[in-house]
C-alpha cells in the first residue's frame, strides 16, 4: 500500500533540524551549570561522566548555586518536545502503518512529550519520567512495526538496539547495577534515540520525495 501522505516530503526533514537544535541548546547548557553531582556534590561545572540531562533543569544546582543553566535547558526542552511531537504525527503520513497503528504511534507519541514538559515543573521526577517512557515506548514500539512491515529492517534493528539501552537505563536506575554508569549510558541513549529519528526522517524523506510526479 503507498502512504497517505498529507504533508509536503521536506517537512521530514525538521525532525532533523529539531533535534540538532536541542542538541546544540543541551551542549549550551552545560557550559553554565554551576556544579555538583551525584558523584562530587562540590564539584564545579557540568561532568559529563557524572551528571543528568535533569540536573540542568533544576532551579538549583546540587552543589547549592542558582542554576543558571535552566532557562537553556527548558528552551531545548521544548525544542526537543515540538521536534519529536511534530515527528510522531507526520511519521504515519510517510510510513504506511494502517489507521489502528497510525493512531497509536500520533496519540502515545503526543502524550509522551506532554508528560515530558513536566519536567521542570514540581510533580515528582519519577514518576514523570515513567510516564513520559511508558507512553514513548508505546509509539516507539507502534514504529518498530510499520519499519517491520514496510521492509525497512536495518532501521527496525537500530530501533531495537534502542529499546535494550532504555532496558539498560532501567536496570540501572532501579538497583541492578548501581546508578554509577547510569550518566554515562543516558547520553548513549539519548543521542541513540535522536540519531533514529533523524534516520528514519531522512529516509522517508528520499522516498516521499522520490515518489513525486
Amino acid at each position: 500500500m503507498t502512504p497517505n501522505i498529507k504533508f509536503r516530503p521536506w517537512a521530514l526533514l525538521v525532525p532533523v533540524a529539531g533535534a540538532m537544535s536541542f542538541l546544540a541548546l543541551y551542549f549550551v547548557a552545560t557550559l553554565y551549570y554551576p556544579g555538583g553531582s551525584q558523584a562530587d556534590t562540590n564539584s564545579t561545572g557540568f561532568s559529563w561522566k557524572d551528571n543528568y540531562w535533569c540536573n540542568l533543569l533544576a532551579d538549583q544546582a546540587i552543589n547549592g548555586a542558582t542554576n543558571k543553566a535552566q532557562p537553556i535547558a527548558v528552551s531545548s526542552m521544548f525544542v526537543l518536545s515540538a521536534t519529536l511531537a511534530f515527528f510522531w504525527v507526520l511519521l504515519p503520513s510517510f510510513l504506511y502503518s494502517g489507521n489502528r497503528i497510525g493512531t497509536i504511534i500520533r496519540v502515545s507519541g503526543l502524550l509522551s512529550m506532554a508528560t515530558a514538559l513536566l519536567l521542570y515543573s514540581n510533580f515528582s521526577h519519577d514518576t514523570i519520567i515513567n510516564l513520559a517512557s511508558t507512553f514513548g515506548v508505546i509509539a516507539t514500539s507502534g514504529t518498530l512495526i510499520a519499519l517491520y512491515k514496510t521492509r525497512h529492517f536495518m532501521l527496525f534493528a537500530f530501533g531495537l538496539a534502542i529499546i535494550v539501552l532504555v532496558g539498560l537505563n532501567n536496570y540501572f536506575y532501579y538497583g541492578g547495577g548501581g546508578i554509577e554508569p547510569l550518566p554515562v549510558v543516558q547520553k548513549i541513549t539519548f543521542v541513540s534515540y535522536l540519531l533514529w529519528i533523524c534516520a528514519i526522517s531522512v529516509v522517508m524523506f528520499r522516498k516521499a520525495n522520490a515518489a513525486l510526479p
